[in-house]
């Protein structure tokens, strides 16, 4: 059977369906990039916020048509997980709804399938980290994401992804290891760590938390070139950490927490464990002991409750620590959460001014930031060939988040190649320069 597997949401769901991907292969099934060709087309859903929930449903009408085709129409991810039993009652243009923790049953599920029917799987969460082998790597192989650990126990007021995802389950290091290496030998450089929590990674398994080991032995792997981490939490941010990522050439000089906010009352609200002296300390340990890091967060304007006073702390703290990188989000209220019933919910237009508000002194931040790097030779992955130049990244950006680094080269390059760049001019999110031969 040709399948067609279309993925919406976080590079975790990308994960998820390069596991998919390479299950349904194992099991005698081709995976197709046209979905005109396909008997059976899977959308992977996000649900997190009401966005991409819209752009869960509009995606899921759009690729329904090709059931005029005789393809099989399979919906699964987190919005199938959230809102299983309403999505099932309402569209009927769906023949199959799968659970998040579920995908393992996808061959089998396809095997019995008798046409016309519809067909609900949900799984109850399993207590370990359920493993899928093998994965297609559909993206670009020489940067690819590895999932640490699913779930999460951060029982954040906003969130719905304990809900959806369960409790935090990490994966077995040996595990991790194998598939790291197996990515490093298929061409993988960069490698990039994700989970809910990436900080917590070890806790459940192992009774402490072990990313710094991991590191560590990822750092070992022959072919890597870059290891990137995403998703950390401040709070568990520790020492030994800070000394790993410092010690280790292989690990980027670049860490993403998402804080969220800066005001007590808000951090509490949210059920956050960080403070804003916390937050401050671990800002001021990461610059003073790693040169060169680049800090990535991200903020929640009008939360429910935000004051002006604390909208303005917000705007007065992004202001004093000039991260490198930071996107913001307009409070999405969520049903099911402890936060959508709280009450003085913001008005929605004062959300979304707060968080222009803050982009647009990111934006000012974002160029200073740039401007520091011109005249210097930086290393740069080449993502993009243009008819003029190539488009790549530095290891303090993130692939579809972060800065561009836009070039000139005498040499001919592909996406995957490293490239020394010397920068020469600077705009608010991209850096421009040319390429040097080394040494």
């Amino acid at each position: 059977m040709n399948i067609y597997i279309d993925t919406l949401g976080c590079p975790k769901n990308l994960v998820d369906s390069e596991n998919m991907a390479g299950l349904l292969e194992k099991s005698g099934h081709e995976i197709t990039d046209d979905p005109m060709e396909a008997q059976a087309i899977i959308v992977n859903t996000c649900g997190f916020i009401n966005d991409a929930k819209e752009e869960s449903i509009d995606r899921i009408f759009e690729l329904a048509k090709y059931k005029e085709n005789g393809a099989i129409l399979i919906v699964t991810g987190c919005l199938s997980e959230r809102y299983k039993h309403e999505l099932f009652k309402e569209m009927h243009e769906v023949d199959i709804f799968l659970g998040v923790n579920d995908y393992h049953k996808l061959p089998d599920i396809l095997d019995r399938y008798k046409k016309g029917s519809r067909e609900t799987h949900f799984g109850s969460c399993d207590k370990t980290f359920t493993e899928i082998k093998p994965r297609k790597n559909k993206e670009k192989i020489y940067s690819s994401y590895l999932k640490i650990a699913e779930g999460c126990d951060n029982i954040c007021a906003y969130s719905v992804i304990p809900k959806i995802r369960g409790k935090y389950r990490s994966r077995k290091e040996e595990n991790i290891i194998e598939e790291a290496k197996s990515l490093a030998s298929n061409g993988c450089k960069e490698l990039i760590l994700v989970a809910q929590d990436v900080t917590a990674y070890g806790i459940d398994l192992y009774g402490e938390y072990r990313l710094a080991y991991l590191l560590e032995k990822l750092c070992e792997i022959e072919g890597l070139r870059w290891i990137r981490l995403m998703y950390c939490y401040e709070d568990r941010i520790t020492d030994r950490l800070i000394e790993v990522i410092k010690s280790n050439d292989k690990i980027c000089k670049y860490i993403d927490i998402p804080i969220q906010h800066i005001s007590d009352r808000i951090l509490s609200s949210m059920n956050r464990r960080s403070t804003k002296e916390s937050i401050k300390n671990t800002i001021k340990k990461l610059r003073g002991n790693i040169p060169g890091i680049h800090i990535r967060t991200t903020l929640i304007t009008g939360f429910p409750g935000e004051t002006d006073d604390e909208f303005e702390e917000l705007i007065d703290f992004v202001e004093e620590t000039r991260f490198e990188r930071l996107g913001v989000f307009a409070y999405s209220k969520e049903e099911g959460t402890v936060a959508a019933s709280m009450k003085d919910q913001v008005d929605e237009q004062v959300k979304l001014d707060r968080k222009d508000t803050i982009m647009s002194l990111q934006c000012n931040i974002s160029l200073e930031n740039n401007m520091k790097h011109i005249g210097k030779i930086m290393e740069v992955l080449v993502e993009e060939i243009e008819p003029d130049c190539y488009v790549g990244r530095s290891q303090y950006d993130a692939p579809e988040i972060d800065n561009s680094v836009i070039f000139t080269s005498d040499e001919s390059l592909k996406p995957g190649d490293f490239a020394l760049v010397k920068i020469t001019d600077a705009f608010d999110y991209d850096l421009v320069g040319y390429h040097v031969k080394r040494g």
